[in-house]
């Protein structure tokens, strides 16, 4: 199994193989992270397919300086931001939208029950704290790699983290008075 250095040096050379490799590698990261500020699934598939064509297109340009999905992430959040700013979505309504819906899943264990309240407390939380929080857990990233990704100061970051984890907290607390 190559490494990522060995497969984006591949990529480089025009092996293309080699991205295919690189897009089963991330794509879940990068889905996750556009769907939560899109709220939509075929949305998300969309700019996640822009996103890893746009990456395709300038993975010359990509220097190594950082992580690989660290520059992914980036165009991904740009990605989404432009195709926010072209739909002119207000997530209001997406959030209107997502409570209409019903869940008529039956879950059979704690841990699925749980993951799904998990699940919903972050669709009730605004996009840009459902989206630091992403990042960090599911996308692993770093403090200062989550920086980079959102144009953002550290310090910053770790603010709006520990805000976010906060709010999911509370929101999960109120979903459990609900049931």
């Amino acid at each position: 199994m190559m490494t990522e250095e060995q497969l984006i040096a591949s990529v480089k050379a025009g092996n293309v193989h080699a991205y295919r490799s690189l897009v089963a590698r991330h794509q879940s990261l990068v889905f996750t992270m556009v769907y939560r500020r899109v709220n939509s699934r075929e949305d998300a598939e969309e700019i996640a397919q822009d996103v890893f064509v746009k990456a395709y297109k300038y993975i010359a340009s990509f220097k190594g300086d950082a992580k690989f999905s660290t520059w992914l992430c980036a165009i991904a959040n740009n990605s989404t931001s432009t195709f926010l700013s072209k739909r002119k979505l207000v997530f209001s309504e997406l959030n209107e939208r997502h409570e209409q819906q019903e869940d008529h899943e039956i879950l059979s264990s704690p841990e699925e029950e749980q993951l799904k309240l998990i699940e919903k407390a972050m669709l009730k939380l605004p996009a840009d704290d459902a989206q630091i929080i992403s990042l960090f857990y599911q996308g692993e990233q770093s403090l200062a790699e989550i920086a980079a990704i959102l144009q953002m100061e550290t310090n910053a970051v770790k603010v709006k983290l520990h805000r976010a984890r906060v709010k999911l907290k509370t929101t999960i607390e109120q979903l459990t008075i609900q049931k």
